[in-house]
């Protein structure tokens, strides 16, 4: 066998398997191309033609991938009274907590520390995997900043 025949050979083989293969498995089969697609026929030629699906609209915008939780300590107290915060379980969320005096912000029940002081916000990250409500507090002087409960 001659080797430009043979190359001309491989390379013929070579597109119909790469045509082939995208005409299995392109997205969507038959049945689901009868339900996302629309026909449109002119008057005239009686050629029909398939027209693109219309876009589709999510009903809800989308869920942003991090919830922040941002509370204020002023006078050793948290400003506008204890936070109460919900969450949904598997979020990952992030507290931020800015103080005027110096503490330890302590989640409870996921047991998480930081260190907060003026000028320097504690930052607290977790992912809300445990249902329930937990107290957050500042841990020295035993004042609850926020509740946050943890919905499945």
């Amino acid at each position: 066998m001659h080797p430009r025949f043979r190359r001309f050979a491989l390379v013929v083989a070579t597109v119909g398997l790469v045509v082939s293969l995208f005409v299995a498995l392109r997205p969507g089969d038959d049945d689901e191309a009868a339900v996302t697609t629309t026909a449109a026929t002119t008057p005239t030629s009686g050629a029909t033609t398939d027209a693109p699906p219309p876009p589709t609209t999510a009903s809800e915008p989308p869920v942003p991938a991090v919830q922040t939780v941002r509370i204020t300590v002023e006078g050793g107290r948290p400003s506008g009274g204890v936070r109460r915060e919900t969450v949904e379980q598997g979020r990952n969320v992030v507290l931020v907590v800015r103080a005027d005096v110096s503490d330890h912000i302590h989640l409870h029940g996921y047991d998480l520390m930081a260190d907060v002081s003026p000028g320097s916000p504690a930052r607290i990250e977790f992912t809300a995997d445990v249902p329930g409500r937990f107290e957050v507090e500042l841990e020295d002087s035993g004042i609850q900043i926020a509740d946050l409960q943890v919905r499945p």
